[in-house]
């Protein structure tokens, strides 16, 4: 079997049957192992070679365990970094936590979303939390819109991580998913960021082929003071293909 469906109802009378306390928020519980927490070995080891087991969301209380290859999406630490000139405002940065929400901040005030993209963008909204068919409820960490040069319209979900939570491929789905629902006339244009070592923000854009979900581009990007930004550094950008 390389698919199980299940109701989240069942995690009670099986706790009861195993007598096993029953969680406050059965909700969370799925969630920390969707995003978060690495599932029990007794389940990772049923999985095949180079295959890891994925949560899906299957309709309102429905989930859907699924094999897919085991492509962790994580950061190459082998990329390299662009000083960008740091246009946080000071008092943000003064008062910023080491979050997702700090990362958006960043991403969005020295806007890290043109530059990855090369498209005009603007914020549409934070924490969208909708409805979508077969899926149930589904939440985006902030929606960008966009415009380029030919006037074609983009829509840019964005999934961010903080700390030492890590992107999942559940996610990025799910992104598409609500796009392909709620906005069907603009091009989807996927994309995460996450925290790095060194105040190094990673971006990743993602595209959806034959096989499933995966990185199409990545960019290392470090916010520093202008001065830090040297006459090599800008050389070193000019000579880039």
């Amino acid at each position: 079997m390389r698919e199980i469906n299940f109701e989240r109802e069942e995690l009670i009378r099986f706790a009861n049957e195993l007598g096993i306390e029953i969680p406050k928020n059965l909700g969370d519980l799925i969630y920390s192992f969707r995003y978060r927490v690495a599932l029990p070995e007794s389940i990772q080891s049923t999985a095949g070679h180079g295959e890891v087991w994925i949560i899906r969301p299957a309709g309102r209380g429905r989930y859907r365990f699924v094999l897919i290859p085991n492509v962790p999406m994580v950061p190459n630490e082998n990329m390299i970094t662009t000083k960008v000139p740091d246009a946080t405002p000071g008092v943000v940065a003064k008062y910023a936590f080491n979050d997702e929400q700090a990362l958006l901040a960043k991403v969005r005030y020295n806007r890290l979303v043109d530059i990855f993209t090369g498209v005009t963008c603007y914020s549409l909204q934070n924490h969208l939390r909708t409805t979508v068919p077969d899926m149930g409820q589904v939440e985006t960490d902030e929606l960008y819109v966009g415009l380029d040069k030919k006037g074609a319209h983009y829509i840019f979900p964005i999934q961010a991580k903080g700390g030492t939570d890590k992107l999942s491929i559940v996610q990025i789905e799910q992104d598409l998913a609500v796009c392909a629902h709620k906005f069907p006339s603009l091009v989807c244009r996927p994309l995460a960021a996450q925290f790095m070592q060194g105040d190094v923000i990673a971006l990743f854009e993602f595209e959806e082929e034959e096989n499933g979900v995966g990185i199409c581009s990545e960019k290392h990007y470090k916010l520093v003071s202008p001065d830090e930004v040297t006459e090599s550094d800008l050389e070193s950008y000019r000579q880039r293909t």
